[in-house]
């Protein structure tokens, strides 16, 4: 038998990223990278619970996923309403078992030279891309705190590092994500709770939309990513499987970039 066989502790490397069992919580999941996470972790093993605001876009989803195969509830409930989350999670904990991992995705835009951008514009994308972070995290780690594990992943951007004109409230919300992410990695780690974020690069989807049929702005992000192109909502899946799983145990406030090597590059 050789010395890592005989490890008690040790497993195989299936094993190490196997979902099966657990049970997780997504929030902005029916479209774009929230919906190719949802199947990312599914095919890994994963019981799903899907939210989004819209409830014909989550029914789609829902059924999308079902129809694949997998095992999917839909919670269509505004990530940004404290009393519309608590209402959304509740239920979710049934004896031992409850929500083991929660990604947040749930995110929006809303684009103006920050002159002249409303209170509304920059109040609504920090509700929904930061403190929802906050509002569903709150709801669900009890759960997890009781059991003495879980994981949180909040979907970061590059623009919790770098910004560019008409986005200030996104790279506002998407800069205090990072940091709500080590805090929460700090407050509940010591518990078994790891926490961390991923960094989406350029990605098509559809809120990236507006960008990609821009033959300029399209020249300019091939240009500026090493990689050479823009990337796919599901060229994210491996990391977040790696961070939902026991792989990741020892990983804690960390913020992984998936860019095509574009911060990386002047």
């Amino acid at each position: 038998m050789s010395p890592r066989s005989a490890d008690p502790g040790a497993a195989d490397s299936a094993s190490l990223f196997s979902l099966q069992g657990r049970r997780a919580l997504i929030t902005g999941a029916g479209q774009g990278i929230g919906l190719s996470l949802a199947r990312g972790l599914a095919t890994a093993g994963a019981e799903l619970f899907l939210n989004d605001l819209d409830p014909t876009r989550l029914a789609s989803a829902v059924a999308t996923l079902r129809g694949e195969g997998f095992q999917v509830t839909g919670r269509c409930f505004d990530v940004a309403k404290e009393t519309e989350v608590a209402a959304g999670v509740a239920g979710l904990e049934l004896g031992e078992a409850g929500i083991d991992i929660l990604i947040n995705t749930a995110g929006i835009h809303r684009r103006a030279p920050l002159e002249a951008m409303p209170l509304e514009s920059w109040q609504a994308v920090l509700d929904v891309n930061l403190t929802s972070a906050f509002l569903v995290a709150r709801a669900v780690v009890p759960g997890m705190l009781r059991r003495g594990a879980g994981k949180i992943i909040n979907l970061c951007s590059l623009n919790s590092e770098i910004s560019r004109p008409t986005i200030a409230n996104y790279s506002a919300a998407k800069g205090g994500l990072k940091m709500l992410t080590r805090a929460m990695a700090v407050e509940w780690g010591g518990r078994n709770l790891q926490t961390n974020g991923i960094a989406p690069g350029y990605l098509r989807t559809d809120m990236t939309g507006v960008l990609t049929i821009d033959p300029v702005w399209e020249r300019t992000i091939c240009n500026r990513t090493p990689a050479g192109r823009w990337g796919e909502p599901r060229e994210l899946i491996g990391t977040a499987v790696f961070l939902a799983s026991r792989a990741s145990d020892f990983v804690n406030g960390q913020i992984i970039v998936v860019d095509g090597g574009l911060l990386a590059a002047l």
